[in-house]
């Protein structure tokens, strides 16, 4: 089978592999404005992953944890928050670090960003933000960034994983905007990306077209542009 992409806007997004696995990364769903209501449902899920514990990341994330139960993967300090929630199907990592399952691997990768779990006004340690890499069952290989700015390292992450395609944050304020996701595009050598992190709010400024005209000079990029609930085959 193809593989798939649903955006339910913001970072939040639902992988469905050659095999039929079913990934879903940054648990913002069922609070996440950006989602039109018609879309704020979910098949069972195999695995979930989390870049960070800022709520528009992480917000739904025991919720859908207790209801579908996928395997986690989520940094250390994320793991051991989850478990005292009563959440034990988590694998913890860190940084560099992969693991495989179910023929799918999966490498915790740098982002530059803070990390809090906000719960009950009280503000937890989450340990550091990450990105992900995951190449999939047939070599499909995809980059989600979590929420970063610009960092030299992108271009070890292109040497090493060789993404087939990227999702970036392009909203700035909290992340990256236009002009610093289009250098990440040159330090990743990606050739499709698909712009996250913009248009829910109005802080986040950044848009699609900026980044079109940022990126005129990369020659052979496809932005691809979703709309929140949109599921498209990749690959």
């Amino acid at each position: 089978m193809a593989t798939t992409v649903k955006w339910f806007g913001h970072s939040t997004f639902l992988i469905e592999s050659p095999q039929g696995k079913r990934i879903l990364i940054d648990p913002w769903v069922y609070g996440n404005p950006a989602c039109p209501e018609s879309e704020k449902k979910l098949p069972k899920l195999d695995y979930m992953l989390i870049s960070h514990g800022h709520s528009d990341h992480f917000g739904d994330a025991v919720k859908i944890a207790r209801e579908f139960q996928p395997q986690i993967l989520a940094i250390f300090e994320i793991y051991l928050h989850l478990a005292q929630h009563g959440i034990h199907n988590v694998q913890p990592m860190n940084k560099g670090g992969s693991l495989m399952m179910d023929g799918i691997t999966f490498t915790m990768v740098n982002a530059f960003h803070s990390n809090g779990i906000d719960e009950g006004g009280q503000v937890h340690y989450g340990g550091e933000p990450a990105g992900w890499v995951i190449r999939l069952e047939d070599g499909l290989t995809l980059y989600h960034a979590g929420d970063t700015c610009v960092f030299g390292d992108m271009k070890l992450i292109g040497e090493l994983y060789r993404p087939t395609i990227a999702m970036l944050p392009i909203g700035d304020r909290f992340t990256m905007g236009p002009r610093e996701a289009a250098y990440a595009i040159k330090l990743l050598g990606v050739k499709k990306v698909i712009p996250m992190h913009w248009g829910t709010f109005p802080l986040l400024t950044g848009t699609p077209e900026q980044l079109r005209e940022e990126t005129r000079d990369i020659e052979g990029l496809e932005i691809i542009v979703m709309r929140p609930g949109e599921t498209i085959p990749i690959g």
